[in-house]
């Protein structure tokens, strides 16, 4: 989640606007750790040896500051969703580059991830989730529940599996969330509780979920 200081935000977006190149600059940096992060999980294994996440920053950035007074004149979303948004449409693009048709085509790929969804597998979740929040010590432990998290998860809708990745991988706030899947903060927050609960009966008191 973001520790960045609306007010200080709300500045050095009003300099950028006049064509400061710093007060941009630091926009820019403010957010990049936290960028990095969420385009690293949800960079293709397949590609990670040509394409890093510094990569697709940089070329996100840069179409960012081309189209930071488009932005302005509408800021529909926060500054950080924004980039969130433009970050990953750039690696979509490199996947695709990548990829060829083993991905999805431009047009889809932009619409989903306008809707909020990514192709962030219940497998890839799974094994995410394990890590994170098992307690089990064995490696057979640890296979197991990843195959009952894996069935759960295959068996929720889209936008429940990726609120529970934008929450807990992505470290969105419910506010966030929401902006991301064009849906209600009262929507999201359902949602997200609902698929806590689901995941609760299979991880059996090893959960750390936090579901506010």
């Amino acid at each position: 989640m973001s520790d960045i200081d609306s007010n200080e935000e709300a500045e050095l977006l009003k300099l950028a606007a006049v064509g400061n190149a710093d007060a941009l600059g630091q926009l820019l940096e403010n957010h990049r750790a936290r960028l990095e992060r969420i385009v690293q999980l949800r960079l293709d294994q397949r590609v990670q040896s040509r394409v890093n996440a510094s990569d697709v920053l940089q070329e996100a950035f840069i179409e960012a500051a081309q189209r930071l007074r488009e932005y302005l004149q509408n800021p529909e979303v926060p500054f950080f969703v924004w980039l969130r948004f433009l970050a990953n449409q750039r690696l979509a693009q490199l996947h695709r580059h990548h990829l060829g048709r083993k991905t999805r085509s431009a047009g889809r790929e932009v619409s989903i991830d306008q809707a909020g969804f990514s192709p962030f597998s219940s497998q890839i979740l799974a094994a995410q989730l394990v890590g994170q929040l098992s307690s089990a010590s064995s490696t057979l432990q640890k296979a197991e529940l990843r195959k009952h998290l894996q069935d759960v998860l295959a068996g929720l809708e889209p936008v429940d599996r990726e609120i529970l990745t934008l929450r807990h991988f992505e470290q969105l706030t419910n506010s966030e969330c929401a902006q991301v899947l064009n849906l209600s903060p009262t929507a999201a927050s359902n949602r997200y509780i609902r698929a806590v609960e689901r995941l609760r009966a299979v991880l059996s008191g090893d959960q750390d979920f936090q579901s506010t």
